[in-house]
């Protein structure tokens, strides 16, 4: 009883940490939608044996503004030039506790992305392509490293998992003005609306939690996606919009980055508040594998504040990420195209102002336990 009692204080603990997600990029065109492979959140990690968490984790952004390296180019939005992504995507995942401090979670995504764009159709008409369905899988374990029990007011966890190509990679729709004699073509929509990547990968990630004060806490969290893979071979068509663009035939399966930090009030037992800072990315350079193929590199430092609700078993947490750095460096084909022409050439990518995140969740304890006020008190205290 002692130890389920314990457990519930850590879920009240992770419930002020606003279901913090691992990872969701900032809404680069060159980051593709991603989490963690061993649960969204921390609280969904927090479990004991045979308990399971389900839930969805829903994101929303629009990108719209473009930069190269880290300066904007304010006129392409001023010309009417700008590439529009809209993308909205649910993260449905499970986890089951096997015993106090090990975890397993099975994560299925699902997108529905648009892309709206003029260089794309022959640069005469805005057109919009579209994709949707089923991302790729991703299921991991993970452990905490120090006995939950005995360590209350901090604790650090560890995790491994696998992404499955089970997303489309070759999702198509169809261009205007750029097949035949000028007409409509079928052809591969962009990189960045893709619903998957067209590779297996590794996650290895990081989660913790730590008290400063009486209900004030720091969290934090990060992963790294190693995806070996160096390209699927899906085509770009970028070669047809400049020769020097060959290098650009073939899209890349590129790795993926984020990491996270902040602080988190408790200002009720079910409210809590939070504000933190991410970054997240796509590298230039992988860190297994080739580096050929198309691939848009690029990095989003933001402020993320966020509000959650939780009571008994349920959860529910908003957080609005947004940018206040972004960069898109020069990649391995723009260096490759500027040693052989001897032109300068950077590439650009769009991003988005701010992210939506909305998370939702439920816990199905092993044996149910509710938590009385006399331990509410023992945690305010």
């Amino acid at each position: 009883m002692k130890t389920q009692r314990t457990l519930y204080l850590f879920l009240f603990i992770a419930a002020s940490f606003l279901g913090i997600k691992t990872s969701n990029a900032q809404g680069c065109v060159a980051i593709r939608h991603f989490s963690s492979c061993v649960g969204n959140t921390l609280e969904s990690n927090l479990l004991g044996p045979g308990d399971i968490q389900i839930g969805s984790n829903y994101r929303y952004f629009r990108s719209f503004r473009h930069f190269r390296g880290t300066e904007e180019e304010p006129d392409r939005v001023a010309n009417g030039s700008e590439v529009i992504n809209h993308s909205h995507s649910w993260d449905f995942f499970l986890t089951y506790g096997i015993t106090d401090r090990l975890y397993t979670s099975i994560t299925i995504p699902t997108v529905i992305n648009t892309r709206s764009s003029l260089y794309e159709h022959g640069r005469e008409e805005r057109n919009v392509t579209y994709s949707r369905g089923l991302a790729d899988i991703r299921v991991g374990v993970g452990y905490w490293l120090f006995d939950l029990e005995k360590h209350q007011n901090g604790n650090l966890a560890v995790g491994l998992g696998l992404k499955l190509p089970t997303g489309n990679w070759n999702a198509s729709d169809i261009f205007y003005n750029v097949g035949p004699e000028g007409g409509p073509q079928v052809r591969p929509v962009d990189q960045s609306i893709q619903p998957g990547d067209g590779g297996f990968g590794v996650t290895l990630d990081f989660q913790f939690y730590q008290k400063i004060a009486e209900k004030l806490f720091a969290y934090g969290g990060g992963f790294y996606l190693i995806n070996p893979r160096e390209t699927n071979g899906t085509r770009t068509f970028r070669e047809t919009l400049s020769p020097i663009l060959q290098n650009e035939a073939i899209m890349a399966v590129p790795d993926q980055y984020s990491i996270r930090a902040g602080v988190s009030q408790s200002f009720s037992n079910t409210i809590s508040g939070s504000l933190g800072a991410r970054y997240e990315g796509v590298p230039v350079k992988d860190l297994i594998g080739g580096n050929e193929g198309f691939r848009r590199p690029g990095n989003v430092l933001s402020i993320d504040p966020g509000i959650a609700f939780m009571k008994d078993n349920f959860s529910l947490n908003l957080n609005v990420p947004f940018a206040v750095r972004r960069e898109r460096p020069q990649s391995v084909t723009d260096l490759q195209t500027q040693e052989a022409t001897g032109n300068p050439r950077a590439g650009d990518a769009a991003f988005a102002d701010y992210l939506i995140n909305v998370g939702v969740s439920f816990r199905f304890p092993n044996k149910k336990v509710k938590v009385d006020p006399e331990l509410m008190n023992e945690f305010s205290n």
